[in-house]
């Protein structure tokens, strides 16, 4: 086992600056949002942060009363916050892979629970898909994410995109999928004998199915979800 000095450590460890953008990995697993003005983030994902920052809990109707109506009847409760005001505030999500993307005017689909962070001029659409909320503990929304701006999305470990065509659907886990293009719809498919098969218990026997053109990013994890007490 290798020993470090601590002035070592201090260094190779320590806060750099490699990047002029808003939003900067320190690590994989660390992000670094240079604030000037205002940003939405998951609340409870902020791990440190200095300078003048105010972090405001999400108001019931700041996105819309529909989305409001959606996460009273799916139950979900990935509350964001406003992170607002001039400083540096560090984001991590439970050691999850973040992952930096850019949208130039077009959208993307999120799962709710990989949604860490995005800038202040993206748009954001809670969507949900009810048949799946029924069969999945916690049940399953997502986040329509468009307009132009930076978004931090996780993944426990390395994610894998998939190409989807007319020809070639892709069926995915509910639990292990993290993100869609936003031409895509899902469909929601059972398979009762590949559930009976593997013994599992609301896992692959729900599968959705990915057909148009685009693409789906999984990881390598099944996530459970744990339902929200409204």
């Amino acid at each position: 086992m290798a020993i470090t000095k601590v002035s070592e450590f201090v260094e190779s460890s320590g806060q750099k600056d490699l990047s002029a953008e808003a939003f900067e990995l320190e690590s994989a697993h660390m992000l670094e949002v240079k604030l000037s003005g205002r940003v939405w983030a998951k609340a409870g994902s902020m791990v440190a942060y200095r300078g003048a920052v105010k972090f405001v809990r999400q108001g019931m109707l700041e996105q819309g009363l529909g989305n409001l109506l959606k996460k009273a009847i799916s139950g979900e409760g990935n509350t964001l916050m406003k992170m607002e005001g001039q400083g540096r505030v560090y984001l991590a999500d439970s050691g999850k892979k973040i992952t930096l993307l850019r949208l130039d005017g077009e959208s993307i689909f999120v799962n709710g629970n990989d949604v860490l962070a995005y800038e202040d001029g993206i748009d954001s659409q809670i969507t949900m898909m009810r048949r799946v909320a029924g069969m999945l503990s916690g049940g399953l929304f997502n986040i329509r994410l468009s307009g132009r701006g930076v978004v931090a999305i996780t993944s426990h470990y390395q994610p894998l995109t998939l190409a989807v065509s007319r020809n070639q659907p892709v069926f995915t886990d509910p639990n292990a999928t993290v993100a869609w293009s936003g031409g895509l719809s899902p469909d929601i498919v059972t398979d009762i004998s590949f559930k009976t098969l593997l013994g599992r218990g609301s896992g692959e026997s729900i599968q959705l199915k990915f057909a148009g053109e685009g693409w789906v990013v999984v990881q390598p994890y099944e996530e459970v979800y744990l339902q929200h007490k409204q």
